[in-house]
């Protein structure tokens, strides 16, 4: 079954009349894991924040479908509460507001989860992530090591069991150790009722999170689709092979 389709989408910046994605088509059955790879200003991470709804893009062709229904016309909001889950390229630093606190009430939203019954799972998520109970108690993201603040967005996800995820360059700036403590959690996250869309540059996170697919953006189209040996070719030859295989 789709979890989430993309069916010829067309967007631009909502002030703007230049065309950034061009028709792009993509499905994500329950289940599967895809990612997204492409040079800079291609495209991947416009494309992760119109499917969350961003206000600051508008869709001017084409349809989101999501668990089997448009949403479209839905709210960050109304897309969050319904299951979808975007993680931050860079994560706000936010005084004032404690960890706990915040994951508490984002997950009271769309939970009858008990304050006790919340409090177990979440001590039960930061022991998983061989963390620290303390990291709870600090304001969100406020003086967080870059590796820290990736931790704290896959925590979250843990934590909210979101259906769809999309975690958009979760890699990027990690040591070896963070990023493969890091896949650990996803891969825990993975199941048959879910699904998980990996935006990145770079081959190295689909060595330990195996994809089902492979999809090349570059300029706002999808121009080659293929399994987890089509990041090893770009890798190899950079983007202008898919590039070519997309012209022949």
């Amino acid at each position: 079954m789709s979890l989430l389709k993309i069916e010829n989408l067309h967007v631009k910046l909502a002030n703007e009349d230049i065309e950034i994605l061009k028709g792009i088509n993509l499905e994500i059955k329950s289940g599967e894991t895809h990612a997204i790879m492409g040079p800079n200003g291609s495209g991947k991470s416009t494309l992760a924040n119109v499917v969350m709804g961003n206000p600051k893009y508008k869709v001017t062709s084409g349809k989101i479908i999501y668990d089997g229904e448009s949403i479209n016309e839905l709210s960050i909001d109304e897309r969050a509460n319904r299951g979808i889950f975007l993680s931050f390229q860079q994560p706000p630093e936010i005084n004032g507001i404690k960890l706990r606190n915040f994951l508490f009430t984002t997950k009271q939203k769309d939970s009858k989860t008990s304050m006790i019954e919340m409090n177990k799972e979440l001590e039960s998520v930061i022991e998983s992530m061989n963390m620290s109970s303390d990291f709870l108690s600090r304001y969100l993201n406020v003086g967080f090591s870059g590796g820290e603040k990736k931790k704290n967005e896959v925590m979250q996800l843990t934590f909210l069991k979101k259906k769809m995820a999309i975690l958009d360059e979760i890699d990027s700036g990690l040591d070896v150790d963070a990023l493969r403590e890091i896949a650990k959690i996803v891969n825990e996250y993975r199941n048959s009722n879910n699904g998980l869309l990996l935006i990145t540059h770079y081959k190295r996170i689909l060595e330990y999170i195996i994809p089902d697919k492979v999809h090349i953006l570059m300029a706002g189209e999808i121009i080659s689709s293929g399994g987890q040996e089509l990041a090893g070719q770009v890798e190899k030859s950079g983007y202008s092979f898919a590039l070519n295989e997309s012209k022949e």
